[in-house]
């Protein structure tokens, strides 16, 4: 790599990036400690991040040390390998929660999923980008097909969170693209249509009940809308400046579920309060801005197309995490990225950000 890059390095993505990560890891150790009558007891959750940390930091320099208009030549065969590890997910995968999303490498499991997110996100924008004109309906179908396969089999795990940000994040992508307007039409009429369709023959139950707790979390507090209604508790508890760092109650005495992944952002404000939870948001909001700078500065339709995909997808897991943490959008199991724990998306998310400075520091390298 020409070393002279690093002078073109998006700085400001970097620091937040590097201060999110951090946060989290911080967060992760105080979900961690659990308190007991005997005294405390520590989860190895946090420790496992700083690992996946470190190697997701070497999957971010492998991603940065070439040209990233090669990604197009990987597109195709990336999104191959991970259709057919869903597949093998459904036939061998491991099972936990009842959900069969995990397939066992024996020392560790890898989620196929969150490999489809990056080979989706590099198969569209390759897809994108060979025209600047408006979409029109053989393109936009031809995208939105590639788009639902894997779609498809990753519901059937089921896990239906997972399949949202495809849609979301392909959906952001054909946007900022551009549709012709009777596309557009189309798609905005048609899309009530879809989510009927959806909860009549799409939903499970389970998932049709999630729905309808978060619509009313009190009609079902013990089962269904334990966890929002816990969450709830938890962040309202830590009021203005919060309990302090492991001062939780709802989390360190184990009240609070799944508050290591889905609902870190909880744990994070009980301790540090409102003051906290805006700081924390205003810093995801800078460091959404520095990934979109990217998307205004590529040097060609490619490069922006992949800067975008990368911004729509923190985006949406941002947005959607922290609506299902305060109970504004149901439970649908998408981690807050850098704060919640994950040993897949925590490497997808280093490598995300990897193309975006790639992106970056090659803007004045040529003209697309």
């Amino acid at each position: 790599m020409d070393m002279r890059l690093i002078n073109y390095i998006n700085w400001s993505l970097l620091t937040c990036m590097v201060l999110l990560y951090l946060l989290g890891i911080g967060n992760l150790y105080s979900a961690s400690t659990t308190r007991l009558e005997t005294g405390f007891m520590f989860s190895d959750f946090y420790q496992r991040q700083l690992v996946w940390g470190l190697c997701g930091i070497v999957c971010m320099l492998a991603a940065m040390s070439f040209d990233y208009r090669r990604l197009r030549n990987l597109a195709w065969p990336l999104f191959l390998v991970s259709i057919v590890l869903l597949l093998l997910v459904s036939v061998m995968g491991k099972t936990v929660y009842g959900a069969r999303r995990w397939l066992s490498l024996g020392f560790m499991s890898i989620q196929p999923s969150e490999m489809t997110k990056l080979a989706l996100l590099l198969l569209a924008a390759r897809l994108l980008a060979r025209d600047q004109r408006p979409l029109g309906w053989k393109d936009f179908l031809t995208v939105l097909g590639i788009g639902l396969a894997p779609c498809l089999l990753i519901v059937m795990q089921p896990d239906l969170g997972t399949a949202i940000m495809l849609l979301l994040l392909l959906g952001g992508m054909i946007l900022y693209r551009g549709l012709h307007g009777h596309v557009l039409k189309f798609c905005l009429l048609a899309a009530p249509c879809a989510a009927a369709f959806m909860w009549i023959a799409g939903l499970r139950d389970y998932q049709r009940q999630r729905i309808l707790t978060f619509l009313d979390p009190g009609n079902d507090p013990r089962g269904a809308g334990y966890h929002i209604l816990q969450s709830r508790i938890a962040i309202g508890s830590g009021e203005l400046w919060g309990k302090g760092f492991q001062g939780g109650t709802q989390s360190q005495l184990r009240f609070l579920p799944e508050r290591h992944s889905d609902f870190a952002m909880a744990v994070f404000g009980e301790e540090w309060g409102f003051v906290g939870c805006v700081a924390l948001i205003t810093l995801f909001c800078f460091f959404l801005f520095s990934i979109f700078s990217t998307v205004i500065q590529a040097k060609d339709r490619f490069g922006s197309l992949l800067a975008v995909g990368v911004f729509f997808y923190f985006f949406w897991q941002i947005f959607i995490n922290i609506g299902m943490v305060i109970g504004l959008m149901p439970v649908v199991g998408i981690p807050l990225p850098f704060i919640s724990y994950g040993g897949s998306a925590t490497l997808l998310n280093f490598t995300l950000l990897g193309i975006v400075l790639n992106v970056s520091m090659r803007r004045f390298m040529f003209k697309g």
